[in-house]
């Protein structure tokens, strides 16, 4: 009989891999794969958990860091606790109000929230049992990653770079929520004192004029991995804060610990190696993607590795005991760099990527090559399998740098940014190969195969013994692979996007595969079309299971027609300048969204009646659409409501109507937009 067989982990394993011994459901049984049973998570926004198993329980995240419990093999409901998110923090995060999940030992449930906190919940009630404020509320902090229980501490890291933090990471007594330990990723300031004695070599890699009072960034906000045998703790850093270096140091430098690899010893918090993923990060080349730990026979040699495939398009073999460089490929389109020095891994920065007193179209793009959906590694098959992007970005310098408080302070022409997002996005001129699910040899540094996906929301990836690759994506099919060659055995269209990445288990002799659909997150926000309510549910798939998939409403997105007369140019003009700086990132370039969240082009003369009550005055903060009267005046709110109409108007044009039919039909790939 198959036993029971848990879940227990984020990537299922100490060694993060995503990979289950489970075959049950393999390559000959995955055409009787059905739905098993379903859950409403009650959201319409990003879902992006991974679930956690253990003791027939699952336990994951829905929006707002919300949490829930289910029975494993039923659905049932088991409890549900939320931690009341105020609703003005959703300003503060760059990429959706979304959570990666939770840790679960010791009877206890870890919740990293959006607002910062720490919680500790019972694990068989729910109910809390502590909680702690890990950042500085004042500040444009958030947490999205899961925790990591690591012997008698619990890890969290922050996210807020794109905002103007400083990032760091913190340990806390698993039992009582008191503070053991922090690391700060970049220092407080050029000549000290400093908070560890590691901060004081990475000051001389910043200019004295840096913007310290900006925090700088380097928040580690998802990736971190444990391995119990060189009991070290393994931390992915982020991006700078601001981007452009001529603002940020503008003497240069390589500005450590930004988009790094740390390895700490997990019970002081020391660091005993690094390495650097992008040196002087410009491009929001964030390390903070899925790191696996694994043992590969390279050149003869069993090595201890650590594999990481981060923003910046390189495919990174590190020796896990000592932090040395073993090789690195680009597994995707990569325009800012020529390659990697094959000694220590620095890359050989190309002149044109170089955009503080230029325009320049790199890729990948802030989005990134690979972004927060985790790969899998599969032992038999020795191959590592990639939720590749394949995105480039226009990049236009400001002139000048003024924060902007509850804006993207990356010193960009945010104005001219929003025209280019938004002719993107209203014109539908998506490159042809957006997402594809890549099969990697780690050791060869070499494809074997690929998938490509028309969306541009790839889905996280799970790998099991039964010879299959699963993973979903934003057109909301769900799909198991052949490991091995990347044919497609079986697929269901669940009707909503999956972002999320599966997992697998077996209670009472049946294996699940479960996965949570819910599309949002920062591609959802920008490079996803909507054509349903995105109703987000848990979605549990067995042998022989036929229940019936949840009905999926469908959305309207026809823009009305609207009365432009009395609108200056002037006053438009304005409105797309504020727009940019501070709406887009939420709304879309040139008032284009998504339609996960609310398409002001649509907006209805009710809404238009009460447009500074909602900008001004907060009256939807309840709904994450806080007050904006601290970074924009009343003219300036009206200015961006003319800006708003002027878009919807141009949408019924008889040029915008002929290009967005004309625009499907004309795709290319990235690597010809870059010629």
């Amino acid at each position: 009989a198959l036993p029971d067989t848990e879940w227990p982990l984020h990537g299922g394993t100490q060694d993060e891999a995503r990979y289950s011994e489970l075959q049950q459901i393999n390559t000959e049984s995955v055409a009787e794969l059905g739905l098993a049973w379903s859950y409403d998570t009650d959201s319409h926004r990003g879902l992006e958990a991974t679930p956690i198993v253990k003791d027939g329980v699952l336990y994951a995240t829905s929006t707002w860091s919300r949490v829930f419990a289910l029975e494993a093999a039923s659905g049932r409901e088991l409890w549900r606790y939320d931690p009341q998110v105020p609703g003005e923090v959703g300003r503060d995060a760059c990429c959706d109000v979304v959570n990666r999940g939770v840790a679960v030992a010791d009877g206890r449930v870890y919740l990293g929230a959006l607002d910062g906190r720490l919680i500790a919940l019972d694990a068989e009630t729910g109910k809390p049992i502590w909680e702690v404020q890990t950042v500085d509320p004042e500040k444009p902090y958030t947490i999205t990653g899961a925790p990591r229980v690591v012997k008698d501490k619990v890890v969290i890291g922050n996210g807020g770079a794109d905002m103007g933090v400083r990032g760091y990471v913190s340990a806390y007594e698993a039992a009582t929520g008191e503070l053991a330990w922090r690391f700060y990723v970049v220092p407080a300031s050029k000549d000290g004192p400093h908070e560890h004695p590691e901060l004081e070599p990475a000051a001389a890699t910043w200019s004295a004029d840096s913007l310290f009072e900006l925090g700088l960034g380097g928040t580690a906000y998802d990736a971190m991995v444990y391995d119990p045998e060189l009991d070290l703790l393994y931390v992915g850093t982020g991006n700078s804060s601001v981007y452009n270096t001529k603002f940020r140091s503008p003497g240069g430098g390589d500005n450590l610990y930004l988009s790094s690899i740390l390895a700490l010893d997990p019970d002081s918090g020391r660091l005993v190696w690094y390495f650097q993923t992008t040196p002087g990060e410009a491009w929001d080349y964030t390390a903070t993607q899925h790191m696996i730990l694994a043992d590969l026979e390279i050149e003869g040699r069993l090595r201890k590795v650590l594999m990481q495939a981060p923003k910046n398009g390189f495919f990174y073999v590190l020796d896990r005991e000592t932090g040395e460089f073993i090789s690195g490929k680009e597994y995707a389109v990569v325009s800012w760099a020529s390659g990697l020095d094959p000694k220590t891994g620095r890359p050989d920065v190309r002149d044109e990527a170089l955009w503080f007193d230029k325009s320049a179209v790199v890729a990948p793009g802030p989005i990134g090559a690979h972004n927060w959906q985790p790969m899998s590694f599969h032992p038999g098959e020795g191959l590592v399998y990639i939720p590749a992007i394949s995105m480039l970005h226009f990049w236009e310098p400001a002139e000048r740098f003024e924060y902007q408080p509850g804006g993207f302070n990356t010193g960009e022409d945010w104005a001219a940014l929003t025209e280019n997002i938004g002719l993107i996005q209203s014109l539908r001129i998506w490159p042809c190969d957006r997402t594809r699910l890549v099969a990697w040899d780690p050791v060869a540094q070499e494809m074997v195969w690929e998938v490509p996906q028309d969306t541009g929301v790839p889905g996280g990836v799970l790998s099991t013994a039964g010879g299959l690759v699963f993973q979903g994506n934003g057109t909301g099919v769900f799909r198991a692979y052949d490991s091995g060659s990347g044919a497609v055995l079986w697929s269901a269209d669940v009707g909503i996007g999956i972002m999320a990445p599966p997992v697998t288990y077996a209670i009472d002799g049946e294996q699940y595969v479960v996965v949570l659909a819910g599309i949002g997150g920062g591609v959802g926000l920008h490079f996803q079309e909507f054509t349903n309510d995105n109703a987000g549910r848990v979605l549990a798939f067995k042998l022989g299971a036929r229940a019936p998939l949840p009905e999926v409403v469908p959305l309207e997105r026809e823009v009305p027609a609207v009365d432009t007369a009395g609108l200056r140019e002037e006053v438009i003009d304005r409105g797309a300048v504020v727009y940019a700086e501070t709406c887009m990132r939420c709304h879309g370039g040139a008032a284009v969204s998504s339609g996960m969240l609310p398409d002001l082009r649509m907006s209805s003369p009710e809404t238009h009646a009460r447009w500074d009550d909602i900008v001004l005055g907060g009256t939807l903060t309840g709904k994450g659409m806080t007050s904006f009267a601290d970074a924009i005046t009343p003219a300036d709110s009206q200015a961006v409501r003319a800006y708003v109409l002027s878009e919807a108007a141009r949408q019924h044009s008889p040029v915008t109507r002929a290009l967005q039919w004309a625009a499907p039909h004309f795709c290319m790939p990235v690597s010809w937009m870059l010629d």
